[in-house]
């Protein structure tokens, strides 16, 4: 039976359209997939993403064990910080991709996938020693994603924080809409600006509310896991299960930059990365769109000259740009912008050119609602 989150009641009762994901009873749409995302495009939306993980470490090896299980530098931080980070297997391949954050020296909260939070809590808790402790905190948090470009003006007037100083990839804690202890943290998955927020699950009702109310007359929506889908594809973001996974390593995924060699830096997974890099990257993620009009899906076949190349991993209409756009898989000599091929749809070959991505950017026009 599908577990619900604290906000479940909620989705309900506003129409929304359920389906099971990562084991979770979660709203896929409410009022539907473009109306949603031309809102946090053009104001601010509201997802629920209480089904994501929280795994705490703390005590004196905290920042140690998160350097091992981590790619990127959590020297460099400080408290208040947050990092976007990979775990890698013995293979050298993504375990999950998982924001990290610094509370303390000696304690931090890790978010990892849903679908992922019990493989990745039992693979931390195997690299800790005897001076760190590794809880699943999951069932403590619920987390509430707000936004677009009016999040931040809109949930300054529920708290007496001081937003603007919260600068990107950081986080304070303090009140909001008369709730206690939440933790607002400036990240997110759209490509907006916009804030994610931690509170008890007891609080997440009110909260939810108090944030469709404060900016109902701006134009605030809730919305769903497929605008939440159709968000992170224009911006090229990367989704576990799509352009990472257990096959794939960090530099054919375009994500090198999360990945700090320095001899400082001694993460799980590292020296094989580096005959990863000696043998060569096989493969190569792009954007691209569409010449042919025609959507192209994850499992696609990417064909050059009549032979099979590469994988579709994402692809949508995008509400943004009104175009069929896409991620996927090619040989390295395919990676240039204006490079054409054909994505197999059926049985029939439309052809597609590399772009530059992001496909959308914020400084851009806003679409038309």
């Amino acid at each position: 039976m599908a577990k619900h989150t604290p906000l479940y009641d909620a989705h309900v009762g506003l129409g929304a359209r359920m389906v099971e994901f990562a084991d979770w009873d979660m709203p896929v749409q409410y009022t539907g997939i473009k109306d949603e995302h031309l809102a946090v495009r053009n104001a601010a939306g509201l997802f629920d993403v209480s089904h994501m993980g929280e795994i705490e470490i703390t005590g004196p090896d905290a920042l140690a064990l998160v350097q091992h299980i981590s790619t990127n530098d959590a020297s460099t931080m400080i408290d208040g910080k947050a990092q976007y980070s990979l775990m890698l297997n013995e293979r050298g391949t993504v375990i999950d991709d998982v924001i990290i954050y610094r509370f303390t020296q000696e304690r931090f909260i890790i978010v990892v996938n849903a679908s992922n939070v019990e493989k990745d809590f039992q693979w931390i808790r195997k690299h800790a020693n005897n001076n760190v402790a590794v809880t699943n905190r999951s069932d403590d948090y619920a987390l509430i994603a707000f936004q677009g470009p009016k999040a931040p003006e809109i949930l300054q007037g529920l708290t007496e924080i001081d937003l603007p100083s919260i600068k990107r990839y950081h986080f304070s804690s303090g009140m909001a809409a008369g709730i206690n202890d939440v933790i607002f943290a400036r990240t997110g998955y759209t490509g907006e600006d916009g804030f994610e927020l931690f509170c008890k699950p007891a609080d997440a009702p009110a909260l939810w509310i108090a944030l469709l109310d404060a900016g109902k007359s701006l134009g605030v929506k809730p919305a769903g896991l497929a605008a939440r889908d159709t968000l992170r594809i224009e911006m090229k973001f990367s989704l576990y299960g799509h352009e990472i996974s257990e096959e794939t390593n960090p530099y054919e995924a375009g994500l090198g930059w999360v990945v700090k060699m320095g001899d400082e830096n001694n993460f799980y997974g590292k020296d094989l990365l580096v005959e990863v890099k000696k043998q060569g990257i096989k493969r190569r993620l792009v954007g691209f769109t569409m010449i042919d009009r025609a959507i192209p899906r994850q499992g696609y076949a990417i064909v050059k000259d009549g032979n099979t190349v590469g994988e579709v991993t994402s692809g949508t209409m995008s509400p943004s740009l009104d175009i069929p756009i896409g991620i996927g898989f090619v040989l390295p000599d395919m990676r240039a912008v204006g490079t054409r091929f054909h994505i197999d749809i059926r049985g029939k070959l439309r052809e597609a050119e590399v772009v530059e991505t992001p496909f959308y950017s914020s400084s851009q026009p806003k679409p038309k609602a």
